[in-house]
């Protein structure tokens, strides 16, 4: 699977990691290998860096001659969100493979015409999350699949940042409708938190949101000040359809959490039975089971992956390790190896999240909550 990257800077980087240990990978459980052979970033500083990068052929700043390239079989667009319509379609009608970044448009509108192009092209289209790769979320997945919680009675899913926190930090596209889009924090992190309940069929079928918009300006770089007009913080109240029932499901995306660096987290609870897991704490899953005495237990798990490396079960899981193994999710699917392994967000997911995105910014701005 020769690989092609659009937009080399944080998430390219880290895509170029994953491909030159894709060794650690056994390669009997997935019979796929992947090379990284082009990149494309506008900036030349950007571009230089991967000249370090084994196998690549091509560097440029044009993403038209990428799309060219005989040796790209799969392009990685990491890009603002308003770019992704664009080059997304520009990849599919150069008749490359497509794994895109989330939220997978700016909007609703540019979501739905993406998965239209993906439809109508044929092409293999997957989007990127990658924390429902790492042991623990798994174990959390199982245990659902497993039907040992008995009645479901509620989940609560997050994702937290505490960076913007401090008010000097200098605004960057993130911050700007523009270039972020309306939905703010929910289109930078929200797939993150969706791509599990939704994978296990919990789709919401009302919702009540509350945004929040704390720092309206920050430095701008220059000795000024630049606006700041999307949201910082969202949590959205939603209920969802199980077995003829309403059940209650909460979904957190913060930017402004305090003492959270970068954390993922997922709980579901039951009747029988609960199940939570943290990479606040990477090694340790908590789980509950219905006894004559109420109590969690806790586990201290190994490097246990969705796709066996030669890494040692007693060592811990990081964000390489997760990344490393959505792309050997998006590898296997690819080449039709995937089987009952857990897969990438589809497109009909990404859709999804926006129409759910969407339905937050009406009842934001209703104070009510939204019918889906």
């Amino acid at each position: 699977m020769r690989v092609g990257i659009i937009g080399g800077g944080l998430m390219g980087r880290e895509a170029a990691s994953a491909f030159g240990r894709w060794f650690a990978l056994d390669a009997k459980s997935l019979p796929v290998r992947a090379e990284l052979t082009a990149v494309c970033d506008l900036q030349t500083s950007v571009v230089d860096w991967f000249r370090q990068v084994p196998g690549v052929r091509l560097l440029t700043q044009d993403h038209r001659e990428l799309l060219a390239s005989p040796d790209v079989d799969v392009v990685y667009v990491a890009v603002p969100h308003h770019l992704h319509e664009a080059l997304y379609l520009d990849v599919l009608r150069a008749g490359k493979d497509l794994l895109a970044e989330k939220p997978f448009g700016i909007d609703l509108p540019a979501a739905e015409r993406i998965s239209e192009a993906c439809a109508s092209s044929g092409r293999f289209v997957r989007c990127s999350s990658e924390f429902p790769f790492l042991p623990g979320a798994q174990r959390v997945i199982e245990t659902v699949r497993s039907g040992r919680i008995g009645k479901l009675l509620e989940v609560r899913s997050c994702f937290w940042h505490a960076s913007d926190l401090d008010p000097s930090k200098p605004a960057n596209w993130k911050r700007q409708v523009r270039t972020c889009g309306e939905i703010g924090v929910m289109g930078d992190l929200g797939m993150h938190v969706v791509h599990v309940p939704f994978r296990l069929g919990w789709y919401p079928v009302r919702v009540y949101a509350q945004l929040q918009k704390i720092y309206t300006e920050r430095p701008d770089g220059r000795g000024g000040m630049a606006a700041c007009d999307t949201w910082d913080n969202a949590m959205l109240h939603a209920d969802i359809g199980v077995e003829g029932r309403e059940v209650p499901m909460r979904l957190e995306m913060k930017r402004l959490a305090p003492g959270a660096t970068n954390t993922w987290s997922l709980e579901v609870l039951g009747t029988d039975g609960g199940a939570r897991f943290s990479t606040a704490e990477p090694k340790t899953l908590w789980t509950f089971d219905r006894i004559k005495e109420q109590a969690w237990s806790r586990t201290d798990l190994g490097f246990a992956s969705v796709f066996p490396t030669i890494t040692g079960g007693i060592f811990e899981p990081g964000f390489p390790d997760c990344f490393q193994q959505m792309w050997a999710a998006f590898a296997a699917e690819w080449a039709g190896v995937l089987g009952t392994k857990f897969g990438c967000v589809t497109p009909a997911e990404a859709v999804a999240s926006h129409r759910l995105f969407a339905a937050a910014l009406r009842s934001h701005h209703q104070k009510a909550a939204i019918a889906l």
